[in-house]
């Protein structure tokens, strides 16, 4: 706590009184009961909104018996826990008084070492003029110091004596053009931590969506140019399914020890602005597929709607979250052949499920093997003695696609595209080395937690796609096309 903050309550035993969503707390505990609700019952959730949506008081109550949380894991704001513990050890009272249900207000006072809570309590929605009534018949008007961050406080602050404001600089500039005392907390968040909650990162998975282009030797700069708005779409759209996941998975985060920092989980993002982004990117996502036509929006909400599935129930069940993880980027292949209008052949897609299904496994081996204990990890299915189940189906995965690929070097298809077919065996090698080499580095935790973007960023792992991708070039002819035009 800064010096100007400690002295200016160290004089006066006028009890302090904290706010506690956006005060003493970097989230909102109505929003994040509404989106642990979604997140474990959505059914009740989304009744209960819809019943009590204009009755704010039965609301917070239904959701915070729906889905009850861990206050404890509640991000909080330094400076406002600094000022409480000065002011208890000055022998101040320290108060919480907060609109959300006393269901969630009484155990954060208890973590807090709060010596009193005032809270909704499911008929009276403790907030604005009905709070500034309630602390007045407790302590007398000008009787307590304040500190809160929203404009439904300023009828608080009229009748508190001190003003702390967090967060809010016009809240704070009227008050002191009323005389008042006010000493002000920064609060606050950036811009840039809403983006990184994007994962702007991820976006370099929808290169998938370059794989039928590729495949078909179709290179023209038309089709590429439908292929890059394709793939901007795709980047909206997971975007906004990132960051309702993190919306989805607040106490799994807080569990988590990497986790913990994401912007939601931290408080560094207030969650109502992920909800906003997350509206907008879908919006943005939607408007980018009705512009590439009906095949690529359709490839687009089913993308949506499984990605949303996932976060909602199938990520925490064991083997079907590696089978929609599988899905999922297999999706993205259809995308980029609906988008440029090349077809995505049968082969192709069979040979790439399998691929993606043993990265799914590396993906839960690495988060097991980087895990601190034998527990299941938090959200998910899977304890450290399901590595080795994990580890079978991963090697299954990679044995299904190098025969598939074979398989598709005998095939009319491959033939057609491939004329010196051989080749396509030569390269079989680089394909399993790379596969062997990312199950034993998600093996051994020593990749990221996401081994799609490991691998884009893995050197040696590129430089055997690289390899693969020119085995494949030279069967298909095309190193001798472009060098006879570079020559002509």
């Amino acid at each position: 706590m800064s010096a100007p903050i400690r002295d200016a309550h160290a004089r006066t035993g006028r009890p302090l009184v904290l706010d506690a969503d956006g005060t003493l707390l970097r989230t909102d505990m109505l929003v994040e009961t509404f989106w642990a609700g979604l997140g474990s019952r959505p059914g009740a959730t989304l009744a209960a909104t819809a019943r009590h949506i204009r009755h704010p008081a039965r609301l917070k109550a239904a959701l915070a018996e729906i889905a009850p949380l861990r206050t404890d894991l509640l991000p909080v704001e330094p400076e406002v826990a600094a000022l409480a513990a000065a002011a208890r050890a000055e022998g101040r009272e320290v108060a919480l008084a907060s609109a959300s249900d006393r269901a969630l207000v009484e155990p954060l006072a208890a973590w807090h070492g709060v010596d009193r809570a005032f809270a909704s309590d499911g008929d009276t929605n403790l907030k604005a003029a009905a709070k500034a009534d309630a602390l007045a018949a407790a302590y007398g008007e000008g009787g307590f110091d304040y500190a809160g961050d929203a404009r439904a406080d300023r009828a608080v602050w009229a009748k508190s004596h001190g003003a702390i404001v967090v967060g809010n600089r016009p809240a704070a500039a009227r008050l002191r053009a009323e005389g008042r005392d006010v000493t002000e907390i920064a609060g606050g968040w950036r811009p840039l931590d809403l983006l990184r909650a994007m994962r702007p990162h991820q976006w370099v998975k929808n290169v998938l969506l370059l794989l039928p282009v590729i495949a078909a030797h179709d290179f023209a700069l038309p089709t590429l140019l439908l292929v890059l708005v394709g793939m901007a779409g795709f980047s909206a759209a997971a975007s906004a399914i990132y960051l309702v996941n993190d919306l989805l998975d607040l106490e799994a985060d807080r569990l988590h020890p990497k986790k913990r920092l994401r912007p939601f989980a931290s408080g560094a993002v207030p969650l109502t602005a992920g909800m906003a982004a997350a509206a907008a990117l879908a919006a943005l996502a939607f408007a980018i597929g009705a512009l590439l036509g009906p095949a690529f929006l359709g490839v687009l909400v089913l993308y949506m709607a499984l990605s949303l599935a996932y976060s909602l129930r199938l990520k925490r069940m064991r083997w079907i979250d590696i089978a929609t993880l599988a899905a999922l980027y297999t999706l993205r292949v259809v995308a980029g052949a609906a988008a440029s209008g090349v077809e995505a052949s049968f082969f192709m897609l069979v040979f790439i499920f399998p691929v993606f299904l043993t990265l799914g496994c590396v993906k839960r081996l690495t988060e097991l093997t980087l895990a601190t204990s034998d527990a299941p990890l938090p959200g998910r299915g899977y304890g450290r003695p399901d590595r080795e189940d994990l580890l079978n189906v991963s090697v299954l995965g990679m044995v299904g696609a190098l025969v598939i690929f074979f398989a598709y070097s005998l095939s009319a298809q491959g033939r057609a595209l491939y004329p010196d077919s051989w080749i396509l065996w030569l390269a079989l090698a680089p394909i399993a080395w790379w596969l062997f080499r990312m199950v034993r580095l998600g093996w051994y935790g020593k990749q990221d937690y996401d081994p799609i973007v490991f691998a884009l960023k893995d050197k040696r792992g590129i430089g055997l796609l690289l390899i693969t991708l020119s085995l494949m070039f030279y069967a298909a002819g095309l190193w001798e096309q472009w060098f006879a035009a570079w020559r002509g």
